[in-house]
């Protein structure tokens, strides 16, 4: 058999193991690494060691979770980009014309309407940089648990910098304003 018939009859594997290790998203790329790490197992096959289906299956989900480690380490090296953003916002870094930017001045109304574990969790994120991995061991949640938290609490601060400036007792409560969980 050639290898591409080989390859065509591991597709449903494939498919499979895109479901296990629960891969929703980049599907042609996790699939792409899965066909090469196929093609150079079926190259290294020694049928005197066995069925190549546990062979190939190994190499692939081999291949799969090495992918998932790249991915990874790529998000927590580029995160840093959103915290530069979020800086120069609230005007810590210097950037074009930071002083007239009315969005820093909604920003700094913005973050005293968050809970305190919010701000902690800003503070984790933007300012000691800590990676995803550090902060969902500290919080007892998984990486996509903190990319959620993330992405929810960045989602509340731009909402509430586009409303209208909000207006606040002189203790600084906004009354109409709930403190729920994060």
């Amino acid at each position: 058999m050639k290898n591409e018939e080989v390859i065509s009859q591991y597709e449903p594997m494939i498919s499979s193991m895109l479901r296990q290790l629960h891969i929703h998203r980049d599907h042609d790329h996790f699939r792409q690494a899965a066909r090469l790490a196929l093609w150079i197992a079926i190259g290294k096959y020694d049928p005197s060691r066995g069925h190549l289906a546990p062979f190939a299956y190994r190499t692939i989900r081999g291949a799969m979770l090495d992918e998932l480690k790249k991915e990874g380490r790529y998000g927590d090296t580029f995160t840093a980009t959103e915290g530069m953003k979020l800086e120069y916002l609230a005007g810590a870094t210097a950037g074009p014309d930071t002083d007239s930017d009315p969005r820093m001045d909604r920003l700094r109304d913005a973050v005293p309407r968050l809970s305190s574990a919010e701000v902690l969790f800003l503070r984790q994120l933007f300012e000691d940089r800590l990676p995803h991995a550090v902060i969902a061991r500290t919080e007892g949640i998984s990486v996509p648990g903190v990319k959620k938290r993330r992405e929810r609490l960045l989602l509340k601060l731009r909402t509430w910098m586009e409303e209208e400036p909000a207006t606040h007792d002189r203790n600084g409560v906004y009354p109409s304003v709930g403190r729920g969980k994060d």
